[in-house]
């Protein structure tokens, strides 16, 4: 094995030059890990992630609709086509969906077209009723973020990409006071508009808040409207899960015009992209970020993981495939496509020392550990480089 080693230190400062006040274009992604990096009180001394992964959101699916009276039989069939594989919930749907499209007024292992639809509705209101909590009250990881986007000047808005289904980011900007745009307009039954979206012309503190894999208040209409409301009509049905197997308009929009953006974002110019909470699973969204990258050399994607890298194949895989893709977890990272530990050496004098970078004693050896792959612990670096800015502006006018 290689004696070279990367420097965390030096990675941390690199990243926060990089969000630096006008520096260059920045968006975020935030994947399913960022909402488990909130624990609330689970009783008995006990906490849970305020919103579980999609395997806790599978068995929680599961589980409510294997006692469901009348859909329980029919969800138990729709298991039985996966054979021996455990689908997660997002590929029961799709699966689902794929159904619906070829059933017609026929039926496939006794699933009809009306049971399948009961199934699609039952079970996305089952995720909103697990997603859609509300984000508890003060300093979370949202709040930081939106605290950041707030305070920092910047020339271009700050664009926030997640496949979340939740509200949470929506709350927190809405919390600061910040305001954004999410390709919907209006206010009793906000209607998807493309051509502001394409436009782009509103003012740079305006964040943009893209969900591209839809959200719990998306709602298609009888008549084929795409729109955003708290609550719904029974014919709505709810667009969350999207699936990438037919792209007929009814699909197209407003998913694909979602990941347009991020095309756009990373294909022109400078722009930095951090992912935290993303783990690289998710082969449609790799493949928007990859071509973007190769696309453009001037971009950057810094990919934030949460433990090791052992746990991250596809991470890894793609990283050391694309340069400009900066794959950081705690034990190591890729830079450059070189896969490499980090340094051992503490700098504990270093400003970014028990923020972004800790050491930890592994028996009788200290080694150095990246923490920004925790959501928490971006959230409190994100916070510590508003703090820097504002001190820096306290010298400047004394």
């Amino acid at each position: 094995m290689s004696g070279f080693t990367h420097c965390p230190y030096r990675q941390s400062s690199l990243l926060q030059q990089a969000l630096a006040p006008n520096k260059m274009r920045i968006a975020f992604l935030l994947g399913a890990g960022c909402p488990m990096s909130i624990r609330v009180d689970a009783g008995g001394g006990n906490t849970s992630p305020l919103i579980p992964d999609i395997a806790g959101l599978t068995t929680l699916v599961s589980t409510t609709l294997a006692t469901d009276v009348e859909l329980g039989a029919d969800y138990a069939s729709l298991l039985a086509r996966f054979g021996a594989a455990a689908p997660n919930i997002e590929e029961i749907l799709s699966h689902l969906r794929a159904l619906l499209d070829v059933v017609r007024d026929g039926d496939i292992n006794g699933l009809t077209q009306p049971k399948l639809l009961a199934l699609d509705k039952r079970i996305c209101q089952i995720t909103a009723d697990v997603v859609g909590v509300p984000l508890p009250d003060g300093e979370t990881p949202y709040h930081n973020l939106a605290a950041w986007v707030s305070g920092i000047s910047r020339a271009h808005s700050v664009e926030v990409f997640t496949p979340n289904y939740d509200l949470l980011m929506e709350q927190a900007l809405e919390s600061h006071k910040v305001p954004y745009f999410d390709g919907f307009v209006g206010a009793r039954e906000a209607f998807f508009d493309l051509p502001s979206m394409e436009s782009d012309t509103l003012p740079s503190r305006w964040a943009r808040l893209w969900k591209v894999h839809g959200s719990i208040n998306w709602w298609r209409t009888p008549n084929h409207d795409v729109v955003r409301k708290n609550k719904s009509d029974d014919a709505d049905r709810q667009m969350i899960y999207p699936s990438h197997l037919k792209y007929d308009q009814s699909r197209r929009l407003p998913y694909l015009a979602m990941l347009d953006r991020l095309r756009d974002f990373l294909g022109r110019g400078q722009a930095i992209l951090v992912c935290c909470g993303y783990s690289f699973a998710d082969q449609h969204l790799n493949e928007v970020i990859m071509n973007g990258l190769r696309s453009n050399p001037t971009a950057m994607c810094f990919g934030l993981l949460y433990g090791d890298r052992a746990q991250y194949p596809e991470a890894i895989r793609c990283a050391m495939r694309q340069p400009n893709l900066s794959i950081l977890a705690a034990d190591g990272a890729v830079l450059g496509t070189l896969n490499r530990d980090w340094n051992s050496a503490s700098q504990d004098s270093h400003p970014l020392h028990g923020v972004a970078v800790s050491s930890v004693a592994e028996g009788e050896v200290e080694r150095c550990r990246f923490g920004l792959g925790d959501f928490k612990k971006l959230g409190q670096f994100l916070a510590h480089q508003l703090n820097q800015n504002s001190d820096s502006g306290a010298s400047n006018e004394a």
